[in-house]
Protein backbone atom coordinates (compact mmCIF):
# COMPACT_ATOMS: atom_id res chain seq x y z
CA UNK A 1 0.00 0.00 0.00
CA UNK A 2 0.93 3.36 -0.89
CA UNK A 3 2.34 5.59 1.83
CA UNK A 4 2.10 8.98 0.51
CA UNK A 5 -0.09 12.13 1.47
CA UNK A 6 -4.18 11.69 -0.37
CA UNK A 7 -5.88 14.97 -0.13
CA UNK A 8 -9.92 14.51 0.89
CA UNK A 9 -12.81 17.04 0.40
CA UNK A 10 -15.14 16.58 3.27
CA UNK A 11 -18.32 18.67 4.31
CA UNK A 12 -18.33 19.21 8.28
CA UNK A 13 -20.96 21.04 9.81
CA UNK A 14 -21.68 22.65 6.31
CA UNK A 15 -18.46 23.95 5.65
CA UNK A 16 -15.96 22.75 2.97
CA UNK A 17 -12.85 21.46 4.34
CA UNK A 18 -9.39 19.44 2.95
CA UNK A 19 -7.90 16.55 4.66
CA UNK A 20 -4.60 15.23 3.85
CA UNK A 21 -3.42 11.78 5.09
CA UNK A 22 -1.69 8.61 4.29
CA UNK A 23 -3.48 6.26 2.19
CA UNK A 24 -3.29 3.13 5.06
CA UNK A 25 -5.27 5.75 7.36
CA UNK A 26 -7.55 6.24 4.93
CA UNK A 27 -8.49 2.75 3.99
CA UNK A 28 -8.41 2.26 7.95
CA UNK A 29 -10.88 5.33 8.58
CA UNK A 30 -13.36 3.55 5.98
CA UNK A 31 -12.89 -0.06 7.29
CA UNK A 32 -14.05 1.57 11.05
CA UNK A 33 -16.81 3.84 9.23
CA UNK A 34 -18.02 0.75 7.18
CA UNK A 35 -17.94 -1.20 10.25
CA UNK A 36 -19.80 0.96 12.37
CA UNK A 37 -22.51 1.76 9.56
CA UNK A 38 -21.58 5.26 8.91
CA UNK A 39 -20.03 7.32 5.98
CA UNK A 40 -16.32 8.23 6.28
CA UNK A 41 -17.70 12.06 6.21
CA UNK A 42 -20.32 11.94 9.11
CA UNK A 43 -17.59 10.09 11.10
CA UNK A 44 -14.93 12.73 10.37
CA UNK A 45 -17.52 14.78 11.40
CA UNK A 46 -17.87 13.01 14.79
CA UNK A 47 -13.90 13.10 14.80
CA UNK A 48 -14.27 16.73 14.27
CA UNK A 49 -17.00 17.75 17.28
CA UNK A 50 -14.50 15.92 20.10
CA UNK A 51 -11.17 16.97 18.79
CA UNK A 52 -10.65 20.43 20.47
CA UNK A 53 -8.08 22.47 19.20
CA UNK A 54 -6.02 19.51 17.88
CA UNK A 55 -5.33 19.46 13.98
CA UNK A 56 -7.93 17.53 12.09
CA UNK A 57 -5.83 15.28 10.33
CA UNK A 58 -3.77 14.43 13.54
CA UNK A 59 -7.21 13.64 15.59
CA UNK A 60 -8.04 11.17 12.78
CA UNK A 61 -4.97 9.49 12.69
CA UNK A 62 -5.28 8.87 16.44
CA UNK A 63 -8.63 8.17 16.25
CA UNK A 64 -7.59 5.24 14.01
CA UNK A 65 -4.96 4.20 15.75
CA UNK A 66 -7.22 3.94 18.61
CA UNK A 67 -9.61 2.20 16.98
CA UNK A 68 -7.03 -0.44 15.71
CA UNK A 69 -5.76 -0.71 19.29
CA UNK A 70 -9.24 -1.53 20.65
CA UNK A 71 -9.79 -5.01 21.61
CA UNK A 72 -12.73 -6.83 18.90
CA UNK A 73 -16.16 -6.93 20.94
CA UNK A 74 -17.39 -10.07 21.74
CA UNK A 75 -20.79 -11.07 20.12
CA UNK A 76 -23.14 -13.25 22.63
Amino acid sequence: MRAGLTKHSVMIAGHRTSVSLEDPFWAALREVAEARGQSVQALIGAIDAGRGGQNLSSAIRVFVLEAVRAPPIQQM
